[in-house]
């Protein structure tokens, strides 16, 4: 047996959800070490959407250019039924979100990702399995097999980012209820030669005389011209052995690789115009069940992403909701870390992200059977809810009590950006994500019409918060301050005279209160965080 070592947070698997978790954390000054049982990436453009939100996070985080630079828009979709049109779905979203709907293979993504956390001193530990694991009142211990043998961990925590066949999930005992669809399907990285509109992917389905869908073809842009994936129906020839029914039946499996011959035959089939397809890349066969654990955490151990929820893979949600589970768990893990919050607070995560979880596991097994178009939410709200945009935890344990009007930004809400702050030495405006870029910490959002504002003055830097002032348009700004000039802050928060909000290190709204009560208002999230009521720790800013 290898020498002992202890780390504060062990976590196991590195694709897009542990990498993730580990940027969060390491960005917050917590140890980890990233393991992964596979020798390296693999080269599949699987999880290829990325969504709004997932990008603020990447905002928040720093390396949103990165994605920007690598990623291929994500406009709409065309969607064909026995051969015709018959919609035509635009991804619009209001002009204050700042990033629209984006398509990225999820090797780019784990790249990026990767690097980012190299930035950090922190390498994933290829071909290295976490094969068992305990905990105590104080730790986990966990057993690691690598490629220099046998090696005994000690960690304060464990995350499980392990996938669809968790090893943490199975060690923790957890139920992970449901069943598989009897589809299979193939997926291929194709080029087509045909000259659909940039941006835009494709649905084409064939519906029988009894209305059921026996042909379906699904397109994905990616980056590269031409370059699409492609999820299809699998012929009879190429099926492979039904699951045993004990067993999570969910992604790339059999050992029959499919053809371009086999993929060219279901695009000459219902592809909208003739193509030829040509540069495959890889094809595999996959299968789809939807799954969700009954508690996202035990004790010190947590799962997160697949491991906690699979779904069909209908509006790119899985991917997403697994990072946002990482940056929800990761921050409180952070916090409990340094002191700042009781142990208590851990618990919100399976309180604010098992709902998420069971909402997404619903949605898309909806959309997967009946078409996205068939939702019964009107089109704004529908492209909102699969841009992550209406994510929130009005309902959850951390949710302090409301203030002002009912439709505006509550706490458990996220964080709207707008636009148009400025400054009296900056020449260019700002949005309100340049100001909070790369805040580690909870931050405190003052507004006042006038800057001379008494509770204003006495509001700032409560708690130790970093404290960022916005004031209204009119204001002579005769304080550190940033004007809301082009008013967006006023229209899209409606403060309800002076109002002070707190934004959690998740992008998500932690409490919201008149200026005048901000003592009491800071003093009542953090004892919402602790579990307990003394006054809040004093949190410093790195």
């Amino acid at each position: 047996m290898a020498r002992d070592h202890t780390t504060d947070v062990l976590i196991a698997g590195a694709g897009p959800v542990g990498l993730s978790a580990a940027a969060e954390l390491r960005r917050r000054g917590v140890s980890c070490r990233l393991v992964d049982r596979l020798p390296a990436r693999l080269p599949y453009a699987k999880a290829v959407g990325v969504q709004p939100r997932t990008l603020e996070i990447w905002d928040r985080m720093g390396l949103v250019r990165t994605v920007l630079e690598a990623a291929v828009p994500m406009r709409g979709q065309l969607i064909h039924v026995n051969g015709s049109e018959v919609a035509r779905i635009d991804l619009a979203l209001p002009p204050e979100v700042p990033y629209g709907f984006a398509a990225l293979p999820q090797y780019e993504t784990e790249r990026i990702l990767e690097e980012y956390v190299a930035g950090w001193d922190t390498v994933v530990e290829r071909g290295t399995e976490l094969v068992s694991f305990t905990q105590d009142a104080d730790g986990v211990t966990a057993r690691l097999d690598g490629g220099s043998g046998a090696e005994e961990v000690r960690a304060r925590f464990l995350i499980g980012c392990d996938g669809a066949h968790s090893t943490v999930r199975k060690g923790l005992g957890l139920s992970f209820e449901g069943w598989a669809f009897a589809e299979e399907y193939m997926l291929a990285d194709v080029v087509a030669d045909w000259d659909l509109p940039y941006g835009y992917g494709v649905r084409a389905s064939h519906t029988g005389e009894n209305g059921s869908t026996d042909d379906l073809l699904v397109c994905i842009p990616l980056p590269g011209a031409g370059r699409y994936r492609m999820s299809m129906l699998v012929p009879p020839a190429l099926s492979t052995r039904p699951a045993d029914g004990a067993e999570v039946a969910h992604g790339l499996e059999g050992s029959r690789t499919p053809e371009l011959s086999d993929i060219q035959a279901v695009v000459d089939r219902l592809a909208p115009r003739p193509t030829t397809l040509s540069g495959m890349r890889w094809a595999s066969v996959f299968r789809i069940s939807h799954r969700i654990v009954d508690r996202y955490g035990d004790g010190r151990v947590f799962v997160a992403g697949d491991a906690a929820h699979i779904h069909p893979p209908t509006g790119a949600q899985g991917m997403n909701t697994g990072i946002q589970d990482a940056c929800n768990l990761a921050w409180k893990i952070a916090l409990v870390l340094r002191g700042e919050a009781g142990s208590a607070l851990l618990t919100s995560y399976d309180a604010e992200r098992r709902p998420v979880g069971e909402e997404v596991v619903g949605r898309t097994v909806r959309h997967a059977t009946r078409g996205m178009e068939n939702d019964a939410d009107d089109m704004e709200t529908l492209m909102l809810r699969e841009a992550q945009l209406l994510v929130g935890y009005r309902d959850g344990p951390l949710a302090t009590a409301p203030h002002g009007p009912d439709d505006a930004p509550q706490p458990g809400d996220r964080v709207p950006d707008c636009a148009g702050l400025t400054t009296p030495v900056a020449t260019y405006p700002l949005r309100l994500f340049d100001v909070l870029r790369r805040l580690t910490g909870q931050v405190l959002v003052l507004y006042a019409e006038s800057g001379a504002d008494t509770d204003l003055v006495e509001a700032t830097g409560a708690g130790g918060l970093h404290t960022v002032t916005v004031v209204g348009r009119d204001s002579p700004l005769d304080t550190p301050a940033y004007r809301d000039a082009a008013g967006e802050f006023a229209r899209l928060y409606r403060p309800d005279g002076p109002t002070g909000f707190v934004v959690r290190p998740d992008g998500q709204l932690g409490a919201r209160f008149p200026l005048s009560a901000t003592a009491k208002a800071v003093s009542g999230y953090f004892a919402a965080l602790s579990g307990v009521n003394p006054p809040p720790r004093v949190l410093r800013h790195p």
